[in-house]
């Protein structure tokens, strides 16, 4: 009876739907109505789904009452497929104290977005949507080790991550060899449904000569791509066949994009990890720094473009490197006048205000959230670095070992760009990419500590179930 009320229901709408629209839109959303469904009933394969589509085309739009990008869509309707399967009993939610910590820090967030309610009264902005956007971009920490409770199914979430990479990179580094300018990729943003094209036009205008990804900003990119390039190494490392070209794929061209974004913070950033790594003796580490430096100077004698952009990138006269400064010296005026933080109806700096904002991932916090958020967010961290950091020497590669120090590696190198940019801390969907990444780092520890390799020692916390 219940499954013929459906059936009844979806007759009705759809009928609406085919009087009110076109057969072309009719066919989408009987699309997404199937796949949505599907993804209610196996809420890991919208897991994959999502994989694919934040690293391919993170900010895609759909309206919805509301314009939210595809990727939170995907998590959204995840979600509601683990809490139909938690009612039925069918999944069991655990956590530990990295999890724990982070679900402070959520609880916490109320406090400053009810107070930048009503700081920020007459200002434009949807502070609950915010609000409720940044918590779900928060929570594949919660999710993963509720779906991804096996080694295969964890290889093919990577899987995603590597292939939705891949595509972008091919796009990415496919248009800027052919047109050699960032605007040309606009009229692919506009056909991806991207929101807010005279933003998308202002970057790209400014930032021509410097590589265009779904990404939008270069900055942005770079720090998606230092995200990714360890894991995928590492990966690739311990794999065979088409594992193994897909990894090794990813790490070219993202290398290649990375030089051609001009992140300097996201390149220096992932020299000190390579650094660190070498001290660990981690293999292949040293001969990745070498080889880097090899094809990056080539690439840089044989592209013209490049050199100009380089010559001045590391710069002190650098207009970006001024206006950072500008803001470190400035940034005390925002904290005195917003002790507890902006909250979540309009993003650094206040309108009229004549304040700057701030280019530091944890200074950032202390804008949105005041100090007590900044010291939660650390917290969380250093609960993550205590329970996954090596407590040895590495002289042996295995496939849970490449991806423990490929995942981990590519978290230090996000928060080393922290001190560069604020991307990491309430950027959407790349935050929620790089808490994906910090979940798929914590089951791989806990999965190696549970059989006893030396390199992690014992557990530091006891793990605990809600």
């Amino acid at each position: 009876m219940g499954g013929l009320l459906v059936a009844l229901l979806c007759a009705l709408v759809f009928s609406a739907l085919l009087m009110a629209s076109s057969p072309g839109i009719m066919l989408l959303a009987i699309v997404a109505l199937v796949l949505a469904l599907n993804i209610v009933r196996l809420p890991f394969f919208g897991l994959i789904l999502f994989g694919v589509v934040a690293t391919f085309i993170p900010y895609t739009t759909v309206n919805m009452g509301i314009r939210v990008t595809v990727s939170e869509a995907l998590l959204g309707l995840v979600w509601v497929g683990v809490f139909w399967q938690m009612v039925q009993g069918r999944l069991v939610w655990q956590f530990g104290k990295t999890e724990q910590r982070l679900r402070y820090l959520m609880l916490y967030s109320a406090l400053p977005f009810l107070l930048g309610q009503l700081i920020m009264s007459g200002a434009e902005g949807n502070g609950p949507v915010n609000w409720i956007r940044w918590l779900l971009n928060l929570s594949p920490l919660f999710l993963f080790p509720i779906l991804v409770d096996n080694g295969l199914r964890r290889d093919q979430l990577i899987v995603s991550l590597l292939l939705g990479s891949l595509v972008m990179l091919l796009l990415s580094v496919g248009m800027f060899l052919k047109d050699h300018d960032a605007n040309t990729f606009i009229v692919i943003l506009e056909k991806l449904k991207y929101a807010h094209p005279e933003a998308v036009k202002d970057i790209f205008s400014a930032n021509f000569s410097r590589m265009a990804s779904p990404w939008v900003h270069p900055n942005l990119t770079g720090g998606v791509l230092v995200l990714f390039l360890p894991l995928a190494f590492f990966y690739a490392l311990t794999q065979q066949g088409w594992r193994k070209l897909l990894g090794f794929s990813v790490v070219l061209l993202g290398a290649a994009g990375l030089l051609f974004s001009s992140s300097r913070g996201a390149i220096v950033s992932l020299v000190l990890v390579l650094l660190w790594l070498t001290s660990y003796r981690v293999p292949y580490a040293g001969r990745v720094i070498g080889v880097a430096i090899v094809l990056g100077v080539a690439l840089v004698l044989f592209y013209p473009p490049l050199q100009a952009r380089l010559s001045t990138t590391f710069s002190s006269s650098n207009a970006s490197t001024e206006i950072r400064m500008d803001e470190y010296r400035r940034f005390p005026d925002a904290m005195a006048r917003f002790p507890l933080g902006i909250g979540f109806k309009v993003d650094p700096p206040p309108p009229k205000t004549n304040l700057l904002g701030i280019s530091n991932l944890w200074f950032n916090f202390i804008y949105k959230l005041g100090i007590p958020g900044m010291l939660l967010f650390i917290a969380v961290t250093v609960a993550w670095w205590r329970e996954c950091r090596p407590r040895a020497k590495l002289s042996e590669m295995s496939p849970e070992r490449g991806i423990w120090i490929g995942s981990g590696a590519g978290l230090l190198t996000a928060l080393l760009t922290g001190l560069f940019d604020h991307y990491y801390s309430f950027t959407m969907v790349l935050i929620a990419l790089f808490w994906l990444m910090m979940a798929i780092n914590l089951q791989s520890a806990r999965s190696l500590r549970q059989n006893q390799d030396p390199l992690l020692g014992d557990n530091p916390y006891r793990k605990t179930e809600a």
